[in-house]
């Protein structure tokens, strides 16, 4: 009977014991960074693939970021005339933020670094944070590098117009390649990824203010026109908020409210365009 007692006290423990090695499992570095991984994936494959599922405010949001460059199309040879009257006043440490924060390695040092600071910290909400910078940054990255090839726009620096084209490379052709801006992408991309972090309007509003400026450097310094930057501002809305949402379905920390989405327009005037933002 004793031993009865013993073998069934022992089926009893096995079962817990097994389950709390499988939770120790789960807690590993390495098996946080295989599942960071594959979500960094799955979020690139789940912005490409929403305007399968775009539905009537998706196609209208769409539509007006595509009537507002086509706008802007319009006016970039004389909004680039007006910045080269002033870009000489423009403070060198400023020219210089814009240029290197944009650039893919630079920008990847700090997603990357984001990401690792939450990975050996054990801090989901700074993991997540990191792979939402980082899939934002590479579907961006992935669809600027082919859209240049594809539609090879003259960029200003070239001494051609804005409605120039020499489309359809497989290589890159330096001064063809203006149409997005990359910095602009990757720059505003991560500025809104962390915005996600406060609640504050103002902290919001400083951070995109910050993530605008590469973008606007590279207007004044005559390598992109001022469609390129807002398209590609607009666009990476689209891909942080798509990867976002997807992100609410695999990590348990969540520092946007699900239930309240989005909220933007483009506004036109006479003599004037924007964009508003409401969140």
């Amino acid at each position: 009977m004793k031993a009865l007692k013993q073998l069934i006290i022992l089926l009893a423990v096995l079962p817990l014991t097994a389950q709390e090695l499988e939770i120790q499992k789960e807690k590993t570095l390495w098996n946080d960074f295989t599942y960071d991984m594959g979500n960094i994936f799955g979020g690139v494959g789940h912005a490409y693939s929403r305007p399968f599922h775009w539905k009537g405010n998706d196609w209208a949001n769409f539509g007006y970021v595509t009537g507002g460059t086509l706008l802007l199309f319009t006016v970039d040879d004389e909004i680039q005339d007006w910045t080269n009257g002033f870009d000489q006043d423009v403070p060198d440490f400023l020219l210089d933020y814009g240029h290197e924060y944009g650039s893919p390695e630079n920008n990847y040092m700090l997603t990357g670094g984001v990401y690792l600071v939450g990975l050996f910290t054990k801090n989901e909400k700074l993991r997540r944070t990191g792979v939402l910078l980082i899939s934002s940054a590479t579907a961006g990255g992935f669809f600027q590098q082919v859209s240049k090839r594809i539609i090879g726009r003259a960029r200003p620096k070239s001494g051609d117009s804005s409605s120039t084209y020499d489309p359809f490379h497989l290589d890159r052709v330096r001064n063809y390649d203006s149409f997005p801006s990359g910095h602009a992408m990757l720059a505003f991309s991560n500025a809104y990824a962390i915005a996600k972090q406060f609640k504050s309007p103002w902290v919001k509003a400083g951070l995109y203010t910050v993530g605008m400026i590469p973008g606007l450097v590279r207007v004044m310094d005559d390598f992109h026109w001022i469609s390129d930057v807002a398209f590609s501002t607009a666009l990476s809305i689209f891909i942080v908020e798509s990867i976002d949402r997807y992100l609410d379905s695999k990590y348990d920390e969540k520092y946007n409210d699900t239930s309240k989405k989005l909220s933007w327009n483009l506004t036109f005037g006479p003599n004037t365009v924007g964009m508003v933002l409401r969140f």
